[in-house]
């Protein structure tokens, strides 16, 4: 299972290629969309205990910190990006929708490997993600709301249905059978990352029309706002004087968004072609996160973990 996990970025990569190639063998599965992100979350839930609320009041400051960064920072750069950028109003909406997801699960094994505070990394996801409901629907409509009807209410039960719910059920389940679950445990990751992988698929087969025709400054703006929120972040952590193993922790969570949600969220209320930029997201910063995880690893980490 953990080779299944480490090879998330390159079982992307073929899970598009194919699905660009071969686009009949994921189109009839565009109703799995959200049932998927569903079993990423419930997964995610799995992984969680109720140690970790702990983890929360013994950390507020790196908490308070690492989330306002990730709900200020990554909105903030996507939609400067597509105003910057001459891309469709679809795919800006799509850009800007991911800027406003909560932190994803692949950011905690990347934390890992980066020697990162495993502990805040996960406490981090679990705020942001618990935030989302109320969060991502407002903030999306404070950036696009001008310009494209944002359903709010609908969004935030959406949200609530398939990031709250299963992520709490998850918790409570490991929580009261854990002990129980050993061997199925270690599962989970893998499932995540599979489902991950056919949601990457059914996204860009929808989209394999329109593929060739789509600019290229729609990849550079991703890139681009994955670079800049993991940048910025780490940067104003050295600023503030954190030390090297919080500073990289909020810099991967900052910089590493749950892109599913935002694929989910764009083809439930906007369309194929919304969710495009979330599913190069989800490619990229899981490459990007892979490459970021063996520099660091190799660094060595100085200073007491806050």
């Amino acid at each position: 299972m953990n080779v299944i996990t480490c090879l998330f970025p390159l079982l992307a990569i073929m899970s598009a290629v194919i699905a660009y190639i071969f686009p009949q063998l994921f189109s009839p599965l565009a109703d799995l969309i959200v049932p998927l992100l569903t079993l990423i979350m419930f997964a995610m839930g799995m992984t969680l205990t109720l140690e970790n609320f702990k983890q929360v009041l013994i950390r507020p400051q790196g908490i308070m910190l690492g989330t306002g960064l990730q709900f200020i920072l990554m909105p903030f750069f996507a939609f400067t990006l597509v105003h910057v950028f001459p891309i469709s109003a679809e795919l800006a909406t799509g850009l800007i929708l991911v800027g406003c997801c909560p932190g994803g699960t692949a950011s905690n094994v990347v934390c890992f490997l980066a020697k990162g505070n495993l502990a805040l990394s996960i406490s981090l996801t679990m705020v942001s993600t618990l935030l989302s409901v109320v969060a991502t629907p407002f903030l999306t409509w404070l950036y696009i709301g001008q310009a494209i009807e944002v359903p709010i209410t609908d969004m935030m039960l959406s949200i609530l249905q398939m990031v709250i719910v299963p992520v709490l059920a998850g918790l409570l389940i490991n929580t009261w059978l854990g002990a129980r679950l050993g061997r199925v445990s270690p599962l989970f990751p893998a499932i995540s990352v599979l489902a991950i992988v056919l949601i990457i698929g059914i996204v860009v087969a929808l989209n394999s029309n329109n593929l060739v025709t789509i600019s290229g400054l729609v990849i550079v703006a991703v890139i681009l706002h994955n670079l800049f929120g993991i940048g910025s972040a780490y940067g104003l952590c050295k600023l503030l004087r954190l030390d090297e193993s919080t500073c990289r922790t909020i810099a991967i969570e900052v910089g590493m968004q749950n892109s599913g949600l935002g694929v989910a969220l764009a083809t439930q209320f906007y369309s194929a072609a919304t969710a495009l930029p979330g599913a190069i997201f989800s490619l990229w910063h899981n490459l990007s996160g892979s490459l970021l995880a063996g520099y660091w690893g190799k660094q060595e980490v100085h200073g007491e973990k806050a």
